[in-house]
This record gives C-alpha cells, sequence and structure tokens, in this order.
C-alpha cells in the first residue's frame, strides 16, 4: 500500500480555491484544508469555504483568525470604497486596490506551518495571474521564491527531508477554463463566493471585478451563475 500523500490547501471559498482543493484531490493527495478569516468586508466566504470543505470531504478543516484589518491599505480590510462596473482593461491596469498587503505571503506561512507539522510538503493555492495580473503575490516568480523560503526556513526543509512544493494548478488558466475545469471535477459553484463586496444578506453585487470576471467566464461557456446574486441568477 502506498503512503498517504498530504497536502494543505489554502480554502477561502471562493471559485479558485475551491477548484485548487478538486485539484488537489483528483492529484490523489488527501486534502487539509485551511481557511483563514483576515478581517475581510466579504467574509461570507467563510460559510462558503465551510459548505466546499465538507461537499469535498476534507480529512481536516482548521479555521484561522488573523485580523488585517489592524494594518488596513485594502478595500478589502478598511473602509476604502470597493471599485464597481470597471470595464476590463482598467481592471488590469496596475496593483488594485483590492490588493491586501502581503497576504499571499502570510497565508502560505500559516499552510507552510501546518504542513510541516504533519509531515507534508505540499501546499496548494487557487492563485491566477491571467484574470489578476495585477497582484504581485499571483504570479509563478513569487511562488518559486516561497518554495525556496521554505527550504531555508523550516526544520524539514534543512535536514533535507524532502522538498516543499507549492501547486498552482490554475495559475496561466483564464477564469472560463478554471470553471470548465472545475465541473469537470465535480465542483459545485453554486457553493463557492466570489464577490468582494456582497449584501448584507451575503449576495454578490455583480458589479465587483471578481463578480464581473466570474460572470463573463460563466456567460462565455453558455451557463448561468450558480451562485446568489443581488438581482437574482446571472449568466447565459
Amino acid at each position: 500500500m502506498e503512503p498517504e500523500r498530504k497536502a494543505i490547501v489554502l480554502l477561502s471559498g471562493g471559485l479558485d480555491s475551491a477548484t485548487a482543493l478538486a485539484e488537489a484531490k483528483a492529484a490523489g493527495f488527501t486534502p487539509h484544508a485551511l481557511t483563514i478569516s483576515y478581517g475581510q468586508r466579504h467574509a461570507v466566504e467563510i460559510r462558503a469555504a465551510r459548505a466546499v470543505a465538507r461537499s469535498m470531504a476534507v480529512a481536516r478543516h482548521v479555521e484561522l483568525e488573523i485580523d488585517l484589518r489592524a494594518f488596513g491599505g485594502s478595500a478589502l480590510t478598511s473602509e476604502l470604497e470597493v471599485p464597481k462596473d470597471r470595464p476590463p482593461g482598467e481592471m488590469t491596469a496596475g496593483i488594485p486596490i483590492t490588493y491586501v498587503p502581503a497576504r499571499n505571503t502570510v497565508f502560505l506561512s500559516l499552510a507552510l506551518a501546518w504542513a510541516e507539522s504533519l509531515g507534508a510538503f505540499d501546499i496548494f493555492v487557487g492563485v491566477n495571474c491571467v484574470d489578476y495580473s495585477g497582484y504581485p503575490d499571483c504570479r509563478p516568480e513569487f511562488l518559486g521564491a516561497f518554495e525556496e523560503l521554505a527550504r531555508l526556513a523550516t526544520r524539514a526543509g534543512v535536514e533535507g527531508h524532502d522538498r516543499f512544493r507549492v501547486h498552482a494548478p490554475l495559475i496561466t488558466l483564464e477564469k472560463h477554463d478554471i470553471i470548465r475545469r472545475g465541473i469537470a471535477l465535480g465542483v459545485d459553484y453554486g457553493l463557492t463566493h466570489s464577490c468582494y463586496d456582497p449584501s448584507p444578506e451575503g449576495l454578490a453585487c455583480g458589479r465587483c471585478d471578481s463578480c464581473q470576471i466570474r460572470l463573463a467566464a460563466f456567460r462565455r461557456l453558455g451557463l448561468v451563475d450558480p451562485a446568489r446574486y443581488v438581482d437574482g441568477p446571472v449568466g447565459a
């Protein structure tokens, strides 16, 4: 019998992270999901993460709280206004105000700590450098640098037990290709939440960058987005 292959999956509750979780399972890993409540205004995604973790029967789902609102610097962790109704060209022009300073570095560090404690060497993230080209911590260069950090900063890395790997199976895919792949893997996108500025009832606004990119991808596939929007079902 082959030994169990454990992996940590950063699970936000969004479309991409749910697909990354499905990819980890498809690759033969036993997934341990890590969800981080960091003071984001779209905290409804935490409930989505729980639903996704249950639907994919992860080995364990850990939720951690760290309040990045103490630092601010992002429309997601402060009272800064979330951009709405921006044209595609404007969405990818420069680093957007929805970038949370060093968020993926913090998240990957926490995932690394759990991985080392489990004796795991694989971390899955749903980052993508096509749709969100303005985010510096969604680039292959960043992930490669983090793998080197993991080698130098951990006991397991220094003693040479194995090499830590950060898997980003969606990093070069366009959003519609991510959805197509997720559907093939059985992802229920009705459980996911992508909106940056949901209503008090947790309904997606349909107007922020994340909603627009998601909706455009479902339309391109000729599908109705199963997520719940303020204005009702949206898609094909």
